[in-house]
């Protein structure tokens, strides 16, 4: 006795089934991790790069005024309107011809001061804190009967600022040595 043998479609059914496990594993095993991959390296070069513009803008910000600022509206605000900050932006060095402008150009090939408010990713607003201190001074009379006391309050020595995405953070509160000092570097 001989076996029927099948119909030359069941094979070609089989074969194209075949055909199309190969191509889902391909794209699940290949092709979507390295979107994924490229995606994330895309977000944190691109985070890393307003945050590093933020660390300029509180570079700028302390040469001004003597402190650094706690406030992303504040400082975004310095950059658009200064015009210390617009005569850096738009300088040249006369020796070397070359720019002034401390800001680095995003991946889309130009810098907008409202860029540095949120994360790329997340659409997140990065954290931005100072450090404060109140230092307290007693003042006594001859007598030993106390005065009055001074305090006086000591903000924006240090500052810290994190991206909640994960792609790090520049800055210490707590360690003068870590100010302006980013995490990836």
């Amino acid at each position: 006795m001989n076996p029927k043998s099948e119909p030359w479609y069941f094979h070609a059914a089989l074969y194209a089934v075949i055909v199309i496990l190969i191509a889902i594993l391909i794209k699940v095993a290949i092709i979507d991790p390295k979107n994924v991959v490229e995606s994330e390296n895309y977000y944190r070069n691109e985070s890393r790069l307003r945050m590093k513009n933020i660390k300029e803008a509180e570079i700028l910000y302390q040469k001004k005024y003597k402190r650094f600022s706690g406030s992303l509206d504040t400082l975004v605000n310095f950059i658009k309107t200064d015009p210390m900050v617009d005569s850096l932006v738009n300088g040249y060095d006369s020796l070397s011809h070359r720019s002034t402008d401390p800001f680095l150009k995003l991946s889309d090939g130009k810098f907008t001061p409202d860029s540095l408010f949120r994360t790329p990713k997340s659409q997140q607003m990065y954290t931005l804190k100072i450090d404060s201190s109140v230092t307290a001074d007693t003042v006594v009379n001859r007598r030993g009967k106390i005065l009055r006391i001074d305090k006086h309050l000591v903000m924006g020595t240090n500052y810290y600022l994190n991206d909640p995405d994960g792609y790090g953070s520049i800055g210490s509160l707590d360690n003068e040595a870590l100010k302006n000092t980013a995490s990836w570097e």
